[in-house]
């Protein structure tokens, strides 16, 4: 299962720290995505098991993707946030081997039901 929570209105340049916890994806990649309305779904950040991270250009040197394996959270903290970051943000998870760091949607296998973030 996949919850997130965090999401919000901010104002622009503002900060928000997107939480999501992933009972039962210790083993898995994670990743954040975004979908706009009228747009489709975008990779926004992505962690595998080791650690390693992958960003989409937009959000590179403003949003941090971690996880705390203790705690089966995946976090986003997005800051200098832009009207154009507005968006429901969802966590996903991938099985072990995968293409994570590709930032597709269609790698991803599990997904939450999405946090609201409006700037």
């Amino acid at each position: 299962q996949l919850v997130e929570s965090g999401g919000g209105s901010v104002q622009a340049e503002g900060s928000l720290r997107l939480s999501c916890v992933c009972s039962g994806y210790t083993y898995y990649s994670l990743g954040w995505f975004r979908q706009a309305p009228g747009k489709e779904r975008e990779g926004v950040a992505a962690i595998s098991t080791d650690g390693s991270t992958r960003y989409a250009d937009s959000v590179k040197g403003r949003f941090t993707i971690s996880k705390d394996n203790a705690k089966n959270t995946l976090y986003l903290q997005m800051n200098s946030l832009k009207p154009e970051d507005t968006a429901m943000y969802y966590c996903a998870a991938e099985p072990p081997g995968g293409w994570w760091f590709r930032l597709q949607p269609a790698d991803f296998r599990y997904w939450g039901q999405g946090t609201q973030v409006t700037v």
